[in-house]
């Protein structure tokens, strides 16, 4: 599935950098790059809130957050206490991160709620996509080879590291695991406790390993 298909590229700052690009993977060798040119486009409501990290003066970020930079932080979001922001991350509008939870090398799209005890990494978070409590999105093999992504062909990411691309309006129920290299579409529901490898398109609902239509 492509960034097109996967995302509405109007709920990003990042819009124009994204559709130079055809699959999500190809992303995140330069998201650096991106935050890093996106620096000199804000306009005077972000504010530079230490080294390479700025945010928008209505952002709200809570105590004992450690944020590296880049880092850019939208208007009206949220990053609630204890929350670690590492490095090489565009976060948007109205976006909730939450206590402990813990973001690096990702793309949240505006309105995306990632709220509770959640990890994110190598990753793109759509537009009102929700990750519930407990949600890791794993972006390394347990042997640490390159990232395949399995759909109707394999596709080599020649990364070492890529975790999930969470399509627009999205749902991953609570303490579900999306293993490295997973691509979600539009409008799925993850159910809590899954464990999901592969690729599932638009308005699909997995539950007890199985993929079925949502009607």
């Amino acid at each position: 599935m492509t960034i097109k298909e996967l995302f509405n590229l109007d709920k990003t700052i990042s819009k124009d950098y994204l559709n130079k690009y055809k699959y999500p993977f190809e992303v995140l060798d330069n998201i650096n790059n991106i935050i890093i040119d996106l620096f000199s486009k804000l306009d005077n409501d972000y504010l530079m809130i230490k080294e390479n990290v700025y945010a928008h003066k209505s952002a709200v970020i809570g105590k004992n957050v450690e944020i590296i930079g880049p880092c850019i932080i939208g208007k009206k979001t949220e990053i609630r206490h204890n929350a670690y922001i590492r490095e090489n991350v565009i976060i948007g509008d109205n976006v909730v991160i939450g206590n402990s939870c813990e973001i690096k090398n990702s793309i949240i799209f505006d309105d995306a709620q990632i709220p509770h005890f959640n990890y994110v990494g190598d990753s793109i978070i759509g537009y009102h996509a929700h990750l519930g409590a407990g949600v890791i999105i794993s972006n390394l093999k347990l042997d640490k080879t390159n990232i395949i992504i399995k759909g109707d062909k394999l596709i080599d990411t020649n990364r070492r590291k890529v975790g999930a691309f969470i399509g627009d309006y999205s749902e991953v129920g609570c303490n579900s695991v999306i293993n490295p290299g997973s691509v979600i579409g539009k409008n799925c529901i993850i159910y809590p406790l899954s464990s999901f490898r592969g690729i599932i398109g638009d308005n699909k609902i997995f539950k007890n390993n199985i993929i079925v239509d949502k009607k």
